[in-house]
């Protein structure tokens, strides 16, 4: 499964950002979509995920209430709303999906198998 993850870019703080993962397969149903950041020398973080089938989200704490995450069936495409962008949102964005991510895990980067090749969002102040 190729994943391909875009959208990111420059952007003032206070902004907003919309970043996109598709899927090389025909379709994400039954799979976890999840996206993930990574500064340099820091642990991959957990930002939100999506379970395609029942449309059920999960957040991280440091994004809860600013970012939106959201699926098209028609364009098998994950999309990832961010708002009230700030300094410590520059990193790169990674989109991830497997189809055994349970619930208690779904945070998890090692859950997931397959992985889109990032998208680098920077946010001027």
């Amino acid at each position: 499964v190729q994943l391909q993850a875009f959208g990111g870019g420059l952007v003032q703080a206070g902004g907003s950002l919309r970043l996109s993962c598709k899927t090389s397969e025909h379709t994400f149903s039954g799979y976890v979509v999840g996206w993930f950041r990574q500064a340099p020398g820091k642990e991959r973080e957990f930002v939100a995920a999506i379970r395609w089938n029942s449309r059920t989200t999960s957040y991280g704490d440091s994004v809860q209430g600013r970012f939106t995450i959201s699926r098209d069936n028609a364009k098998n495409t994950v999309y990832l709303q961010m708002s009230s962008l700030t300094a410590e949102d520059t990193t790169v964005y990674y989109c991830a999906a497997d189809r055994n991510v349970i619930l208690s895990n779904i945070r998890n980067s090692q859950a997931y198998d397959y992985w889109g090749q990032g998208t680098q969002v920077t946010v001027s102040s």
